[in-house]
């Protein structure tokens, strides 16, 4: 995202007032909104490499600084109330077009994790505003790619909600671009826009991952993106996984096998940097010296991430997978078809794992089966034990897909793929990205809202005219996916994947929000709670 909003023109638009304005300004003024998207783009020390030294709190009462001018870089909401800010104080006022957050390279969040409730919940009120609000989110994620894309959605026979924001979107992208500053309409450009719900593929965001990123954020507890964990001294340490770190980068996608595989590896390296004697060094000696070498430090948070990860798999995890697997993609690890699923199923109920992990085992059990009866579920809510909080389980009907009867859509053959025994699934969306790029997205499951250029043909998109290696920007095409109601790490990998794959499309995939499979779970479990009422209460005076 750094690289390709480099050239969007509400960028240059920043870079040309802070071209005006550096030299004077030493104070930064951010809301909660853009702290955030600022954390996401850049470091402090990148700040006060431009004249900014101090950064203020928005909201926060503070001394003034009469001396110094400020850039205030704000969200425009009613929250906003300050008399500051009339005309005769602002020298400059722009509008920037970015309203979502760049969370790694190819991938993006509207920071909304309440859009699912919004959206889902038969209570909710507000979700024609939070379809609207995401809408205004994605034109500003075209408008930085400057993509003017074709707008496709998943066709649901039940929830209208994807046709509802591929129309908004659409409509909101016509508009931006009849407003462009160029005076000159845009046209459409080679990029695709897919719109899918998250009831889509209720599998991947469930079950148990055992790649590095997906593995770590949903066994260990990972807080806002950062890993706390306990020196060899008792001390409590911090280690921030983010695009910053470029071991993270090189790890997040591998397999946990892979992973600790690198450690030795690691070992060697390090050892010829720093001419230590040759042989083998222990994991402890090894941590005791990244401490004396600032560079590797990152590196020593790794070892112990990826040690509580093989501990938490080792524990219990592993016991689950087989089981999982089996379910999800309907057939053992000899490729013969999973019978009786029930079979499959018992062990992890009747073993003493978490209540979480029976819930998720029972959910891949009714999604083998296309549904099951009300009887059926009846007796599995209560083998898990969940009678008074059944909602894990049958909140599920409000994604689209029922628990009753469902239609699993085609999968590609992947029975040629190398794959780890424990790790044979593959996320729908996969499926989806590799479609599109081939051109073989079924048009009656997944209606055009606006067509892009029909010289968009995925994987050839690039003009055979063009006899140099084309830059990102002049690779002609693009695929952006957004998931209504969350995506997984497993599905955010998948978009480096297929771009790796096909080397001339760049897939990019964003959602309202991240989710792990306890966030989710808990999320479905409140849908169909009811907003809690506010009341006032007055507090009684003597004699009254």
């Amino acid at each position: 995202f750094q690289e390709l909003s480099s050239q969007s023109p509400d960028l240059k638009i920043i870079k040309n007032l802070w071209c005006d304005l550096k030299r004077a300004v030493q104070i930064m003024i951010l809301d909660s909104f853009t702290t955030r998207l600022l954390s996401s783009c850049c470091k402090m020390s990148d700040l006060m490499a431009e004249g900014i030294t101090i950064v203020e709190d928005l909201f926060k009462s503070r001394e003034p600084v009469l001396e110094m001018k400020a850039v205030y870089f704000m969200s425009p909401t009613t929250k906003v109330r300050n008399p500051l800010f009339c005309a005769k104080h602002i020298k400059v006022c722009k509008e920037i077009n970015i309203s979502f957050l760049p969370l790694e390279a190819q991938v993006f969040t509207c920071d909304n994790p309440g859009a699912f409730k919004s959206i889902y919940s038969p209570q909710s009120t507000e979700r024609g505003q939070t379809l609207e609000t995401l809408a205004d989110q994605l034109v500003t994620l075209c408008a930085t790619l400057d993509e003017y894309p074709g707008v496709r959605y998943k066709k649901d026979s039940q929830l209208d909600y994807t046709k509802v924001l591929a129309e908004l979107v659409d409509n909101k992208l016509a508009q931006h671009y009849e407003l462009d500053n160029s005076g000159k309409k845009k046209e459409k450009t080679q990029a695709q826009l897919i719109i899918v719900d998250r009831g889509f593929d209720p599998v991947s965001p469930i079950l148990h991952e055992l790649t590095y990123q997906a593995m770590a954020y949903d066994l260990v507890p990972i807080k806002n993106d950062i890993y706390k964990y306990k020196g060899k001294d008792g001390s409590e340490k911090e280690a921030l996984l983010n695009e910053s770190d470029e071991l993270w980068i090189r790890l997040r996608h591998l397999h946990i096998a892979e992973v600790t595989e690198q450690i030795p590896k690691l070992v060697k390296e390090i050892s010829a940097n720093k001419k230590q004697p040759e042989g083998k060094i222990s994991i402890g000696g090894l941590k005791q010296l990244m401490k004396q070498m600032p560079a590797f430090r990152k590196q020593v948070n790794h070892l112990t991430l990826a040690e509580d990860c093989m501990n938490k798999f080792q524990s219990s995890v592993e016991k689950l997978c087989k089981a999982e697997q089996d379910l999800a993609v309907g057939s053992d690890v000899e490729g013969q078809k999973v019978k009786d699923p029930m079979r499959t199923l018992l062990p992890v109920l009747l073993n003493p794992h978490s209540t979480h992990d029976k819930i998720r085992a029972v959910l891949l059990y009714i999604f083998s089966l296309n549904g099951t009866t009300e009887e059926n579920l009846t007796k599995l809510i209560q083998h898990v034990k969940i009678e008074g909080e059944s909602e894990y389980i049958t909140n599920w009907n409000l994604l689209g897909p029922s628990l009753f009867s469902s239609r699993k859509p085609p999968r590609r053959d992947r029975s040629q793929e190398e794959t780890y025994n424990l790790s044979r699934w593959t996320p729908i969306i996969k499926d989806v990205m590799e479609d599109v790029v081939e051109n073989k997205l079924d048009t009656k499951d997944w209606p055009h809202q606006s067509e892009c250029p029909a010289a968009w043909n995925g994987s050839r998109a690039v003009s055979a005219r063009q006899k140099h290696k084309p830059s990102a920007q002049e690779a002609g095409s693009r695929l952006i996916i957004f998931v209504l109601g969350g995506i997984s790490y497993s599905e955010m990998r998948c978009a480096y994947e297929v771009t790796q794959a096909t080397k001339s499309c760049e897939v990019i995939i964003g959602s309202s929000h991240i989710l792990t499979p306890t966030s989710l779970l808990e999320d479905i479990r409140d849908l169909s709670k009811k907003p809690m009422e506010t009341f006032t209460m007055v507090e009684e005076t003597s004699g009254s």
